[in-house]
């Protein structure tokens, strides 16, 4: 199978856009906080990393939905091939498939309306998605021992920087959300370290497969 992209050049172009996101973040996070001019409010909505339905989560969105494509490819490739594993690679496109929908339209925050926790758990889908992530770490055990070694340790890394994000920050978020609102400046300094690190993983892990790809060419 051609690629149309080689993944060192991928990788490059995906770090430079999430570090570009990360700094127009922040830089607009900084702004408002310093001067609130009403004016920055509508550029502050559209490129924050905290607020939803803007650019960070259309490209976050989209990010998503471009590993589930490489992974229903690769899928496709092992059943081709008759390699073994094929549905862990279906399973995984599934769960990214969801994931990139979860990230436009905020499916798992409904959860928090049902439970209510405090403190760190003031965010209370945590329990039921760490819960989630602990299972399907379990049962991908075999399949990843199955990996050779680079893909096994990029996979690793991204899902350890996504997870971190996406639950690990969600608990100081919690505790300072329940204590101090989620209008001030610390609450969108940690929310963006949470989903500059999800758009971390998310983007190695991207790399990660169009590399997987190129070796099975």
């Amino acid at each position: 199978m051609d690629l149309l992209v080689s993944h060192t050049s991928l990788r490059g172009l995906l770090l430079r856009l999430v570090a570009l996101l990360t700094g127009l973040g922040l830089g607009v996070e900084l702004a408002y906080a310093r001067w609130r001019s009403p004016g920055l409010k509508p550029v502050l909505q559209f490129l924050s990393l905290s607020y939803e339905r803007n650019l960070p989560t259309w490209y976050a969105s989209g990010l998503l939905l471009c590993c589930a494509l490489a992974l229903a490819a690769i899928a496709r490739h092992v059943a081709l091939t008759g390699a073994p594993r094929r549905r862990h690679w279906w399973g995984l496109a599934a769960a990214f498939l969801y994931l990139s929908m979860d990230e436009s339209v905020g499916l798992h925050e409904n959860l928090s309306d049902q439970v209510h926790l405090h403190g760190v758990l003031y965010f209370s889908w945590v329990l039921p998605a760490g819960a989630a992530v602990l299972a399907l770490a379990l049962a991908y055990l075999p399949f990843l021992a199955h990996l050779p070694e680079r893909p096994r340790r990029q996979f690793l890394l991204a899902g350890a920087l996504y997870v971190t994000g996406a639950l690990g920050m969600e608990l100081p978020l919690g505790y300072w959300t329940e204590l101090h609102g989620n209008d001030n400046l610390v609450y969108a300094l940690i929310d963006l370290v949470e989903e500059s690190l999800e758009l971390l993983g998310a983007s190695l892990f991207l790399a990660a497969l169009v590399e997987y790809l190129e070796a099975r060419r």
